[in-house]
């Protein structure tokens, strides 16, 4: 079975084209769980499975813990340049996630922008204290909350990263985002559900940042953002559509040949 490893700005996935594969879910649920552990196997945030659509191709994706996610917009883009790669889709290209459907283009080689899903949920709430915004992309949507913060400290924000992901008002959980606004760029750190870390980057959360500052800041259509692992960009279209622009890049591709205990 080939196995590619991809990562966009740091957030890094393991992919596999299934339309040849034919993996029950059964199958990619254990196979996620177990490849994405780093140390003892591949590693990585999130595994993605290419799979037959009516549009180009289908995005099933699952995170680190083996639980499925509704989408991924760092995996996005790595899933648009892989299934370019694989010769699946052309240039621009349309594919489907749980969450709804994903419009992507390729830029050049390593740089790749997709349409994200529409915003459904968006509410100004007080957590534990700390006000922020609720956000959902997609339906069913991709559930986020963003907090303003003065400082990015992961040693600082880990404890209350963790309350709030469990948080009983989220009933979904949450990725949370805690994001600085400065001059030229916005600085976000963002906790993953199902990584249940800080990642190196969260595509997805980004853009939830970006809406909500779009909401206090209307005139707002693009914004640059810097994350752990580099920088995203996000912009706003006179429909209200956002698009996320940023890295996909590969890593290295290989047959899988495990030993030890499955």
């Amino acid at each position: 079975m080939k196995i590619t490893k991809m990562q966009g700005a740091g957030n890094d996935f393991l992919l596999i084209n299934n339309i040849d594969c034919l993996l029950s879910e059964e199958d990619k649920q254990a196979l996620a769980k177990r490849l994405c552990q780093r140390r003892i196997s591949f590693g990585a945030d999130g595994m993605i499975f290419l799979e037959k659509s009516s549009l180009d191709f289908s995005m099933d994706f699952y995170n680190a813990d083996g639980s499925k996610g509704e989408m991924c917009g760092n995996g996005a883009r790595c899933l648009a340049r892989f299934a370019y790669d694989e010769k699946v889709a052309g240039e621009a290209m349309v594919f489907d996630t749980a969450a709804g459907a994903i419009k992507a283009r390729r830029i050049e080689k390593t740089l790749y922008e997709v349409r994200m899903q529409k915003i459904s949920v968006y509410e100004d709430i007080n957590v534990e204290g700390h006000r922020g915004a609720y956000i959902e992309l997609g339906s069913p949507g991709v559930p986020h909350f963003c907090l303003q913060v003065d400082e990015l400290s992961k040693d600082n924000l880990i404890s209350l990263a963790e309350t709030l992901r469990h948080h009983k008002d989220f009933v979904k959980g949450a990725n949370i985002n805690f994001y600085l606004p400065g001059e030229e760029q916005v600085d976000v750190l963002t906790f993953e559900r199902g990584v249940e870390d800080f990642t190196l980057a969260c595509g997805s959360g980004v853009t939830s940042v970006f809406y909500h500052l779009a909401r206090k800041t209307p005139q707002l259509t693009q914004r640059l953002f810097r994350v752990p692992g580099g920088e995203l960009e996000v912009r706003k279209e006179r429909n209200n559509e956002l698009y996320l622009l940023g890295p996909a890049l590969r890593v290295y591709q290989c047959e899988l040949e495990e030993e030890g205990p499955q």
